[in-house]
């Protein structure tokens, strides 16, 4: 998952990491106040969430993908490991990534 401050930032994010295979899928949520220190200022800004899905094995690619795109010095890139879901799905999901 990551955040950006615009949906356009967001849905670009979102297409090029499907366009790229390091992504299934992304959704890009509505938007979330976001409040946090910065710079040894709290700060709050509007943001749109990301959020990515892929295989634990693609996950570096994915994460040198949001590196690369993202404009933010620090971008959010969180993981949440996948403990249980559908089968039918995380097949989908593997084979959207592993580029075929």
């Amino acid at each position: 998952m990551t955040t950006t401050d615009s949906v356009e930032k967001a849905e670009d994010l979102a297409r090029g990491a499907v366009e790229a295979r390091v992504a299934a899928c992304a959704q890009v949520s509505a938007p979330v106040t976001s409040v946090y220190r910065w710079e040894n200022a709290i700060e709050t800004a509007q943001e749109w969430q990301v959020l990515f899905k892929t295989v634990a094995t693609g996950y570096a690619e994915l994460e040198g993908y949001i590196r690369s795109a993202h404009d933010y010095d620090t971008p959010e890139i969180i993981a949440t490991p996948i403990t249980h879901g559908g089968v039918e799905y995380l097949a989908w999901v593997a084979s959207e990534t592993a580029g075929e």
